[in-house]
């Protein structure tokens, strides 16, 4: 069973599975006005995903979900499917079209998409309004707990 992480503000733990967040803003595999929840297959990829938008002082009232992921309910995207610019920043709107119909059409709950920070691993893009949503399992809030060298930067020799 696949399993992916979630982090997010602790003030929003309530909202996790909610896809607010990106109703609210879009990402790279949706638009505005689209829910979905973001996951990575790692935490550590979790916590890269979100430093390439914020600093990493920016991490610390934040929290890490656990989610597993029942097999037969996740979609693999293939990468080479995509266009050739896919890991611009900002994202080219052809992945938000890709995210969006999938959302619209429901073929599954999860889509395991390559990430755009290191493409030899996965994110996960989760439909909250999918059928078979409930089969996700999110663990409990906890405190994510990264090294201060990232806060502050390594320590000079």
């Amino acid at each position: 069973m696949p399993r992916a992480w979630r982090i997010c503000k602790a003030r929003h733990a309530a909202q996790v599975s909610s896809g607010e967040g990106a109703r609210l803003h879009g990402g790279r595999w949706t638009s505005v006005g689209v829910r979905a929840v973001y996951a990575s297959e790692s935490l550590s990829l979790a916590v890269l995903e979100v430093l390439a938008y914020v600093s990493a002082d920016a991490l610390a009232n934040d929290s890490v979900f656990e989610i597993e992921i029942p097999e037969d309910v996740v979609t693999s995207l293939d990468p080479g499917s995509l266009p050739a610019n896919w890991r611009d920043y900002p994202a080219p709107q052809e992945l938000q079209a890709i995210g969006d119909e999938w959302i619209r059409r429901g073929p599954s709950v999860v889509l395991r998409v390559p990430s755009a920070i290191i493409v030899h691993e996965f994110n996960y893009l989760i439909n909250p309004v999918h059928e078979a949503f409930e089969r996700l399992a999110f663990g409990d809030q906890q405190p994510l707990e990264i090294d201060p060298r990232l806060i502050r930067g390594a320590p000079k020799k």
